[in-house]
């Protein structure tokens, strides 16, 4: 094993600190909705994602794609979802052989009331702590980075990760 170049200080620093947030930024928004609409944030991107879909349907595999999961920790998801009414699975109108995932109108209700709490601890969290230049920043590096994690760009297909802006007064649920 041949050892690469260390990291200089002030990349040492910048790792530690993106460290420290992967770890404690999806702990905080876990709290967040656990308290406050009893889901996990990746429950709550799902029900997000499904609301955002025309017809509020996915195919069951595009939808694990679209929230960066394997297709069975989406199925328990989403069965701890159909139990509460807020999604159904049924075959697609399309092909008998490929399942969908469907929002409910509850599952919409949920998502209305939740994510005016979410948008709120974000913004919280993350976006008051940023003047509009950091923003644009925090894009960039988010964007260059997401480019090496998914070279492919399956996660910028994502309708949240999308890099048009948004017309003043768009209320898109927050992933």
């Amino acid at each position: 094993m041949t050892e690469g170049p260390w990291l200089d200080d002030d990349e040492q620093r910048a790792w530690r600190r993106t460290a420290a947030v992967m770890t404690l930024l999806p702990a905080a928004l876990d709290a967040q909705l656990q308290r406050d609409a009893g889901l996990t944030q990746f429950s709550y991107l799902t029900l997000a994602m499904l609301s955002e879909t025309p017809g509020r349907t996915l195919p069951m595999s595009a939808l694990a794609a679209t929230v960066n999961s394997s297709l069975s920790r989406l199925s328990h998801v989403v069965a701890r979802l159909e139990q509460q009414g807020w999604v159904v699975r049924e075959p697609s109108p399309d092909s008998g052989r490929v399942t969908v995932a469907r929002l409910t109108d509850a599952g919409m209700e949920k998502v209305r009331e939740t994510a005016p709490g979410h948008a709120a601890e974000v913004r919280r969290l993350i976006f008051d702590a940023l003047d509009c230049d950091g923003v644009e920043s925090l894009a960039c590096v988010a964007a260059a980075i997401l480019g090496r994690l998914d070279p492919s760009g399956g996660m910028r297909a994502n309708p949240l990760s999308q890099e048009a802006p948004r017309a003043s007064g768009d209320r898109r649920a927050t992933g």
